[in-house]
C-alpha cells in the first residue's frame, strides 16, 4: 500500500467504525474512478471491511476484526 493511500484507508475505516453505515452511503462517498485512489477496493480486498445485511435487510458496511486491528495499529494516537 502506498504512503498516500494509508491515511485515506484509515479515514475510511474510522468513518465506517463511527456508526452503522449503509453500503449505498459507502459507495456514494468512497467510490472513485481514479486507479491510484483505490480506498474502497483495497479495504475490501484486504479483508478490513465487509458488506453484510442487517436485521432490516439493508446492506451495510462493517469493519472486520482484521479491520479493527489495522485501524488501531495504523493510526497514531
Amino acid at each position: 500500500m502506498t504512503d498516500t493511500l494509508t491515511p485515506l484507508i484509515l479515514d475510511f475505516l474510522e468513518w465506517t467504525a463511527a456508526q452503522p453505515r449503509s453500503y449505498a452511503d459507502a459507495m456514494d462517498i468512497w467510490r472513485t474512478s481514479c486507479p491510484r485512489l483505490t480506498v474502497w477496493e483495497d479495504a475490501i480486498d484486504r479483508g478490513w471491511v465487509i458488506p453484510r445485511r442487517g436485521a432490516d435487510r439493508e446492506l451495510r458496511v462493517e469493519l472486520t476484526a482484521k479491520g479493527w486491528r489495522f485501524l488501531v495499529s495504523g493510526r497514531p494516537r
